[in-house]
């Protein structure tokens, strides 16, 4: 095992990123191929993080994808098979963080990775991340979080108002968590119509979505809100990420001086956006401090870029999917997928979209969000693309 300390300033992924790709993540421990130049396929294992969240980081000299074999609940061995991936003999080596020992072998018609953990553990999220940024190689990600026993339900005190998060069970877990964030609420009532207010809008919409996701028996739902009271922006990611939320869905309903235009749109975070996630971490601790004892503040910032990097295409692809079922059912602005900063979607590791419903100063718009039957059907569709993500997502892990 060799172990390679840089030193880097938090001035932006792209000069990380070469260092990453040329030598290391600043203090995460690698792991070279020894011997003779290996053979097309794994080319180093990389670990970052700690005992509470660690990554593992596979180079490849090209695409490939993983399946998860055994998730470790039992025996607190993770197996993860690698088809028509090469490796040059077996592999081996002392991990980090959660990670006691790990071992790439051949297996049949590809490799096999496994590790062997300290402490009880899920397999958080797996992802490939392809050459780019200053890396030359293909990566495959994947992260491990660290879970305790037995469940508990962890109260969130999110002055002025208290939310109760549920706290994901240890092992493998079955029901996706959705949470849900209807706009605005209490003493900000959001954007008015004729006769409506945004905040009375969402609330409705949010309920709506919560009964038919829970109707399917696929979803736990989490609400940021669940009455007419008001959230602060920050607490409401908190809300998201305590949950360990694999999806975060604000509502909202546009405005506009002219009641001519209608019309949904979803918004993900912006580039500008991203700038913001570091400066709000470090002052919250919503993922990672980077002044933690025996964490170089390197290593948390290129931690938090990777995750980042992934979430934005997640979130994307959501946003895409989501479009596509909202189309069937209202108009969508002529430019319906937008970016932008905004304070709910800057958690870094939860995939989150801001929907605009429709405008609620246009007539016909308004109509559909005021009437339960309107907005049943559009949170239908809300929930539908919901299904298609998370059966997408399913199916791209397990090939």
């Amino acid at each position: 095992m060799v172990r390679a300390l840089i030193s880097a300033t938090r001035t932006g992924w792209a000069r990380a990123a070469m260092i990453v790709g040329g030598l290391a993540l600043a203090g995460v421990a690698v792991a070279t191929v020894q011997g003779p130049a290996p053979a097309a396929g794994v080319q180093k294992v990389r670990f970052g993080g700690d005992r509470a969240e660690t990554r593992i980081v596979i180079d490849l000299d090209r695409a490939a994808s993983g399946k998860l074999v055994a998730d470790g609940a039992l025996d607190r061995r993770v197996v993860i098979g690698l088809p028509n991936v090469t490796v040059a003999g077996d592999l081996q080596g002392t991990g980090q963080g959660l990670v006691e020992r790990w071992a790439i072998d051949e297996a049949a018609g590809g490799a096999r990775l496994r590790l062997d953990l300290k402490a009880n553990a899920q397999v958080r999220r797996r992802f490939l991340l392809p050459p780019g940024d200053g890396a030359a190689a293909y990566r495959y990600v994947i992260d491990l979080k660290a879970v305790e026993a037995p469940p508990t339900v962890q109260t969130a005190s999110l002055a002025p108002t208290t939310i109760s998060v549920p706290v994901r069970p240890s092992g493998l877990r079955l029901k996706k968590v959705i949470v849900i964030d209807a706009g605005h609420g209490g003493k900000d009532p959001g954007s008015s119509g004729a006769n409506t207010a945004e905040k009375d809008v969402t609330l409705a919409a949010a309920k709506a979505l919560k009964a038919r996701l829970e109707k399917s028996g696929r979803y736990t739902v989490v609400m940021t809100r669940q009455s007419d009271t008001f959230v602060p922006l920050e607490a409401r990611v908190q809300v998201a990420r305590r949950a360990d939320a694999d999806l975060f869905i604000s509502l909202h309903a546009d405005s506009g001086p002219d009641a001519g235009t209608r019309g949904a749109s979803v918004y993900t975070l912006s580039e500008k956006g991203t700038g913001r996630v570091a400066r709000v971490l470090e002052k919250d601790d919503w993922l990672m401090k980077a002044n933690l004892p025996g964490r170089d503040r390197a290593v948390s910032q290129i931690l938090l870029d990777l995750s980042q990097r992934a979430t934005k295409n997640r979130s994307a692809a959501f946003a895409e999917t989501l479009l596509q079922s909202v189309g069937e059912e209202t108009v969508l602005l002529r430019r319906s997928h937008r970016d932008a900063g905004f304070i709910v979607l800057l958690a870094p590791d939860v995939p989150a979209v801001l929907l605009e419903m429709g405008f609620i100063t246009n007539v016909d718009d308004e109509q559909l969000l005021k009437t339960a039957a309107g907005r049943g059907r559009l949170m239908d569709a809300v929930a539908g693309s919901i299904d298609s993500y998370f059966t997408a997502q399913t199916q791209l892990a397990a090939r």
